[in-house]
């Protein structure tokens, strides 16, 4: 195979490359959409049949019913909770000793959908896994989806049915701030935003749960269906030796009758859905605060995306050759196309049009390594369209910002800090999408989670981790060499190969964006074929609210 490549000319040579990667990200994007399908479909047919014997539908079911016919749902954190027992994070190792290391879907369906033309954040608890009960994952996907509605001014509905906090991971849940609580607290400060709050509850809302019933704008109970209490019928024989039944003692009939707690009697789901639509009717129209042309297709389809993305998430990319395929008529008006070549071009600047939407684009290219002329050139960008009150699309590749004495005496550390700065201050809609290497403090830059983009996305060649396999394999083989060097012992090279390889694979492990997704640290792992499509209607959601003013505090330009 080598002396048949060497044999090819560079035409050749580049067509079969091209080739190559068109197959391993299709080959990708297949498994992207088959790790989908467990949260889609999470305890298969046996769990679908035991709702039926409920009078239930699986809440996607529900969420489908209860949006305009031929719209989309779109989801928010659906990579959320796989393998988490795995990750020691957000819970640790109970979730395996408790038998929960795994949960698709994070416990919890979050993401907008439209109703009566209106975009609405939409929950629905996963009543198939655990009995809708809340992890620490599931409140962080939850809360996340909050954080969304609440930037992007959107009504939200929730499908409740849930036994509330999981009780042998209460740890994780109840006390905190980020807690349980939290989530009361942000229907309450959206409530006073006038973001309003709905509920239908179809199933169990127990202790603290029975407040999405209750603090809600208008609530919703089913007949038989529905219970919400502060305490269920084993704590109120427990502590006051009262028995009493779910339906008398917190039912529909109760709630809607009597205690005055939820607004409307239904008596099945379907006629809650129509319940809520009807409610969204009121809802005032919502409009896009920003001025959108007609939407014209790229001249290169998502496949040429494809072929120009190198299977190697570590060998340099031509970032136009993304633009092209994302952009309407694939036109992009590019700043500072000549400044500083080799330097001041691991960054494109400029603006294009997605889908009929004008945004500004900030993108990693070549290595990605962002020298001081690109972080002078993308902090300019920045606040150019912050000013102008452009949206921003920060396509992010880049394993981090120069280093060495030169750069450093070069002011790399103000530039840099300048570039995070307007990043942090930037008030016009951001989004990101990882389509690279996303380490160090090229993720403050670049606008990583931390820097609050209205939404984070990243595609199967992202690696999100503080650096790569390979830098960390080094340093802390470094670090540990020293150490044993230092004791007077000799190194054994066999056993420092070994520890080397393993720190390369555990951070290529910990970056996968199916390993990060798990932990909540983006909100959705978007296929090639998907990009252009989801990035467009992000930016759509994002403008529901009017683009603030930027102010940039103190720059050191």
């Amino acid at each position: 195979m080598a002396e048949e490549t060497k044999r090819m000319t560079r035409t050749e040579r580049l067509e079969k490359e091209r080739e190559t990667n068109l197959k391993f990200w299709e080959e990708q994007d297949a498994l992207l959409m088959k790790h989908r399908q467990e949260a889609y479909h999470i305890g298969g047919e046996d769990q679908i049949a035991r709702l039926a014997k409920q009078g239930k539908k699986p809440m996607r079911d529900l969420i489908q019913m209860l949006m305009d016919p031929g719209t989309e749902f779109f989801e928010v954190g659906l990579d959320a909770g796989y393998r988490i027992g795995e990750k020691k994070l957000y819970g640790g190792s109970i979730y395996e000793e408790e038998k929960r290391g795994h949960i698709p879907g994070g416990g919890v369906v979050t993401g907008i959908g439209t109703i009566h033309g209106k975009d609405c954040m939409i929950f629905a608890n996963e009543n198939r896994y655990a009995a809708g009960t809340y992890f620490p994952i599931t409140l962080k996907k939850h809360m996340r989806a909050q954080a969304i509605a609440e930037q992007c001014g959107l009504p939200c509905i929730y499908i409740a049915d849930s036994g509330g906090i999981n009780l042998p991971l209460q740890l994780g849940c109840f006390a905190d701030d980020g807690h349980f609580g939290t989530m009361f607290f942000n229907m309450c400060r959206m409530s006073a935003k006038g973001i309003k709050q709905y509920t239908l509850s179809t199933g169990g809302n127990t202790a603290g749960g029975a407040y999405m019933v209750y603090l809600a704008t208008e609530s919703i109970m089913i007949e038989k269906l529905a219970f919400a209490f502060l305490a269920g019928p084993p704590m109120v024989k427990s502590a006051i030796g009262e028995t009493v039944s779910q339906e008398d003692l917190g039912g529909a009939y109760v709630h809607t009758q009597h205690s005055g707690g939820c607004d409307h009697f239904v008596q099945s789901q379907e006629e809650g859905i129509r319940k809520l639509r009807a409610m969204m009717e009121f809802e005032p129209s919502q409009k896009l605060h920003m001025d959108r042309r007609e939407s014209r297709e790229p001249r290169f389809d998502y496949k040429e995306m494809m072929r120009c993305s190198p299977v190697d998430t570590y060998h340099l990319i031509n970032i136009k050759d993304t633009i092209k395929c994302l952009a309407d008529d694939s036109y992009f008006h590019e700043y500072k196309a000549t400044y500083e070549p080799g330097r001041g071009d691991s960054i494109i600047c400029g603006k294009m049009w997605l889908k009929g939407i004008p945004i500004g684009v900030i993108a990693s290219n070549a290595s990605g390594v962002i020298h001081i002329e690109a972080a002078r050139k993308a902090t300019e960008w920045m606040i150019r369209c912050g000013n102008s009150k452009l949206p921003v699309l920060f396509l992010q590749g880049s394993p981090g910002y120069m280093v060495g004495k030169a750069v450093e005496w070069g002011g790399i550390g103000k530039y840099g800090s300048d570039m995070v700065r307007a990043c942090s201050c930037l008030e016009a809609p951001k989004i990101t999408y990882v389509i690279g290497p996303d380490h160090g403090a090229a993720n403050y830059g670049m606008c990583g989670r931390a820097f609050k983009p209205r939404f984070a996305f990243t595609n199967m060649r992202g690696r999100t981790s503080v650096m790569s396999g390979n830098t960390a394999g080094f340093i802390l083989e470094t670090v540990r060499r020293k150490n044993i060097e230092a004791k007077g012992a000799a190194v054994n090279e066999e056993d420092m190969e070994k520890f080397r390889q393993m720190m390369r694979e555990r951070y290529n492990s910990e970056g996968h964006p199916f390993y990060t997704g798990s932990l909540m640290f983006h909100d959705g792992v978007i296929a090639f074929s998907e990009a252009r499509d989801k990035l467009a209607r992000a930016f759509e959601i994002a403008l529901r609210v009017p683009v603030r003013e930027s102010d940039w505090g103190d720059l050191k330009f």
